[in-house]
């Protein structure tokens, strides 16, 4: 029911209190469409900002999470790259010294090298050097043999002497009863003529 000056002057009242009486509704009216009309305003807003949070949710935080990651996945791809870059060249550079020691020089170093890759990479270093050369060892003996530098001749390499029988000259006997491969061969090499002879030569 409204509260009107008819209503007012029907219960008695004088001019003045039913003025104070609408005066105060009047506020308390006004208050209230105002607030109304605020919490429409809010309510029109509310679908702008879900969408808002909607889209602040889907981006997460704005796409730098991801950046971030692939930056620093590139990165350390980067520093992976260049740890095995210079892996392999420590690798090869061992890989060429040990084959030297084993007298393979000049072209054939060169096949050499080219033919070792699975050998190579399988290696570990220690240092500079070779931890273990068994897989190398393998190679200079069997696939690799031809390609051993045989122009020395007269005593034995430095790198695999021959053992000690007390000096003076080896009999093929005790040539062929050295264990060590790479000694007998070391020790044919230095007495060539004993086989030579041998043979028929």
């Amino acid at each position: 029911m409204a509260l009107t000056r008819k209503l007012l002057k029907g219960m008695g009242l004088t001019d003045e209190q039913v003025d104070t009486i609408i005066e105060a509704h009047t506020d308390t009216v006004d208050g209230l469409k105002a607030d109304v009309s605020k919490y429409k305003a809010d309510a029109e807003k509310l679908p702008s900002v879900q969408k808002q949070l909607d889209d602040l949710k889907a981006a997460g935080d704005n796409g730098y999470q991801e950046k971030y990651e692939k930056e620093h996945k590139a990165f350390e791809d980067f520093k992976a790259n260049v740890t095995a870059k210079e892996s392999k060249a420590a690798k090869e550079k061992a890989v060429r010294a040990y084959f030297e020691s084993k007298n393979i020089t000049g072209a054939n170093l060169d096949l050499a090298m080219r033919g070792c890759g699975e050998e190579m990479a399988a290696l570990e270093l220690d240092g500079e050097k070779i931890k273990d050369t068994k897989s190398l060892d393998a190679l200079v003996d069997g696939t690799y043999k031809g390609l051993v530098s045989t122009t020395q001749t007269k005593g034995a390499n430095p790198a695999t002497p021959p053992a000690n029988t007390g000096g003076g000259a080896m009999t093929k006997d005790q040539i062929m009863q050295i264990k060590d491969r790479s000694e007998r061969r070391a020790a044919i090499a230095a007495n060539i003529n004993l086989f030579e002879n041998k043979n028929g030569g």
